[in-house]
């Protein structure tokens, strides 16, 4: 038996509503804000007492978005906005006219091949599949240095990634090879920080400053107190991260258990964390 079919919806659609709104007969009482639909109302919706609502809005909008483009799982790439691509090392050093600035030059050229093992990481876990199904979409803070490499990665596979850009004091466009679909812009670090995690079956953590810093830590401590699965977490450059971090201390002074150093993988090229990511999955 054929099921009676649903009726038209017999209200307006907001979108057929709100172009009527915008063609009011002009008099005091329509030309005045209070007039406007509140969702329409942009005075209104950024006011201090709307953060919750703008809250809401940041987290809905992106996860429609990425649930839309099927985008189930996520491979993360963390890291330093400063590292340069190889071949913009000789133009990064050629600009250092002190001593000291030669000196960071340097440290940062010497990082660069960074860029280079995130784009083959990245290209390695989008271009594998399960059945034809994408298993692993890239997704990166969606700037410069590392994060291009890894939406390159994704690029140079012929494949979408996720880019979610942060609105920073200095501008920062999204790099050229996110997905344009799938570009997003978020106001609030929290819920930045949510749709890197909400998805993420692994992620990979490179070099970098307080940002970088500020999203492993929070991955680990969500992990660790068991508020997220455990997952893979690639660690790149253990030179760098034991001297700028020292995990065995923490673990010696009793603030973190030694079995805590566990959920870090301290890796070097892309095949090493494929690697640990095929055997954690059972790929």
């Amino acid at each position: 038996m054929t099921p009676p079919s649903l009726p038209e919806p017999i209200f307006a659609t907001a979108a057929e509503e709100a172009l009527l709104a915008n063609t009011p007969t002009a008099v005091p009482q329509t030309e005045h804000p209070a007039y406007r639909l509140a969702f329409q109302d942009a005075d209104f919706l950024l006011r201090e007492d709307l953060r919750p609502v703008r809250f809401q809005l940041e987290l809905m909008k992106s996860e429609l978005v990425l649930a839309e483009a099927g985008i189930d799982s996520t491979f993360v790439f963390y890291g330093s906005a400063r590292i340069p691509a190889p071949d913009a090392v000789p133009a990064l050093v050629a600009a250092a006219t002190t001593p000291q600035q030669r000196a960071v030059a340097d440290r940062l050229a010497a990082k660069a091949h960074y860029y280079d093992v995130a784009r083959d990481l990245a290209r390695t876990v989008s271009s594998h599949s399960d059945g034809g199904k994408r298993i692993f979409t890239v997704c990166s803070g969606g700037g410069p240095s590392i994060m291009e490499a890894a939406n390159r990665g994704a690029w140079d596979a012929g494949m979408p990634s996720v880019g979610l850009n942060i609105i920073l004091p200095h501008e920062q466009l999204p790099n050229p090879y996110v997905t344009p679909g799938l570009s997003m812009q978020f106001h609030y670090f929290a819920l930045r920080k949510m749709h890197f995690l909400m998805r993420a079956k692994a992620v990979a953590v490179f070099p970098g400053g307080f940002g970088t810093f500020d999203e492993l830590f929070e991955l680990l401590t969500l992990v660790q107190t068991g508020k997220v699965a455990p997952l893979p977490i690639l660690i790149y450059g253990r030179a760098f991260w034991t001297k700028v971090v020292n995990f065995e201390a923490l673990a010696d002074e009793g603030v973190i258990a030694h079995s805590d150093l566990d959920l870090l993988h301290f890796v070097e090229t892309a095949d090493e964390g494929w690697s640990i990511v095929r055997a954690h999955y059972g790929l």
